[in-house]
């Protein structure tokens, strides 16, 4: 296999990036490098790039999701981690790692989308196309019964067995190792960790200048840790990260819209022979159909009632039952055009509009007749009549008909009539 190009993006544009080429097993191949990423991108020629972002801007979780279940993973994250989160759930992008064993948790990186189009933009200006993008603190090794830590500048990386590795400034070194003797997620004993109220030990990697400004203070802590060994990395953290890269479960943020398209490709020609079977597929699939249409046929009547009778229970004011289907037709045709601009899609327009400056978010919604109810939640009475004066602003008859206080927000009924000619 290829060599690898380990390339550490910096926490801002101003600092040099970092880089280290190892070779297939994760050995470092020489020393390690920095500078612009022009520079980096003459060492990327036949070896496979792999490249670090800041731990400190991705999340790192493993949730519990169901091991099967109809609905795509993609869909459910964002929902399972949505009260951790600060940002908006569609600014951000979700990447899925590998389960392991019979585990329920998933492991998850989220990250925000900004972030991703920024380092992937500048890697693309200087001629790099990655095939892994990771955490950088995703590569802090992982060890069964003991705690690792990593102190680089102002930055502390903890991972502790069995959880995912945290970020934390190095002003919360004291947090950080509270983090790493606390007691396993569960309590069972392992072979590897043993009881569950046994202390764990510690490996700590340190640059030279951490661990003589922070010596003092890991020192005071060692007696919460069964054993306690340092390791001194005078180079920086980038072989401890290459070596492992061979067996690496870190989290590949390059997923969904920012897959490698010449993955994708592969990917493709790989399928071909599949493809070719698919076609087989539905040629069968459509004299199937061909048979089975013959006896919907016969079934066509049996339809033509049934739109009948759901035609006058829908539409009991209607005469007559000549051409039910036509009619209906016509019906939910008006219905879904909302009467042009000043029916239901536009009113609903003007809706979205003073929703958004009002900060109410809207429960439940009826319209009949030209009148559009709705049932919002907003901070307080004030934003939902502001609401109501932003649409009669625009031309709308809206008033505010009640509301009463549910929780810490204010719910409300507003009323909408079509447009003031």
């Amino acid at each position: 296999m290829a060599d690898w190009l380990l390339l550490r993006l910096p926490r801002t544009p101003q600092e040099p990036a970092t880089w280290l080429i190892a070779s297939a097993a994760g050995a470092p191949l020489a020393a390690t490098q920095s500078g612009p990423l022009e520079a980096a991108a003459g060492a990327a020629a036949g070896r496979r790039v792999c490249v670090l972002v800041p731990g400190s801007d991705v999340l790192l979780a493993d949730p519990e999701l169901p091991t099967r279940s109809g609905v795509k993973l993609q869909q459910l994250v964002p929902y399972a981690l949505e009260e951790h989160l600060a940002d908006n759930i569609d600014e951000l992008h979700f990447a899925i790692g590998r389960r392991t064993g019979d585990s329920a948790r998933t492991p998850v990186a989220v990250v925000a989308r900004a972030l991703m189009d920024e380092w992937l933009g500048a890697l693309r200006r200087a001629g790099l196309e990655p095939g892994c993008v990771y955490a950088d603190s995703e590569l802090l090794p992982a060890n069964p019964g003991q705690a690792v830590a990593l102190l680089e500048e102002d930055t502390v990386f903890v991972r502790a067995p069995g959880a995912p590795p945290v970020s934390l400034p190095i002003d919360a070194l004291s947090e950080a190792l509270g983090i790493a003797a606390s007691p396993p997620r569960t309590p069972e004993p392992t072979e590897e960790s043993g009881t569950g109220g046994e202390a764990r030990g510690l490996i700590l990697y340190s640059g030279t200048a951490e661990w003589q400004q922070h010596s003092a203070q890991v020192e005071e802590a060692r007696e919460r840790f069964a054993s306690l060994k340092v390791q001194l990395l005078p180079d920086g953290p980038l072989a401890l990260f290459a070596q492992q890269l061979p067996a690496t479960a870190a989290t590949n943020l390059l997923q969904g819209p920012y897959a490698p398209k010449r993955s994708r490709a592969a990917g493709f020609s790989a399928w071909r022979v599949a493809a070719l079977l698919l076609l087989a597929l539905v040629a069968l699939h459509v004299v199937g159909k061909t048979a089975e249409l013959r006896v919907l046929k016969s079934k066509e009547h049996e339809v033509d009632a049934s739109i009948r009778d759901t035609f006058h229970r829908a539409l009991p004011t209607e005469l007559g039952t000549g051409d039910a289907r036509r009619r209906m037709e016509q019906r939910l045709a008006a219905l879904r055009n909302g009467g042009g601009a000043s029916g239901l899609l536009g009113v609903l327009q003007a809706v979205a509009q003073a929703r958004g400056a009002a900060g109410a978010s809207v429960q439940s919604l009826n319209f009949h007749d030209g009148l559009l109810e709705l049932t919002l939640n907003a901070p307080d009475a004030a934003s939902l009549d502001h609401l109501s004066q932003q649409l009669r602003n625009g031309g709308w008859r809206a008033e505010l008909v009640g509301g009463n206080t549910v929780g810490s927000a204010y719910q409300g009924r507003v009323q909408i009539h079509s447009q003031v000619p």
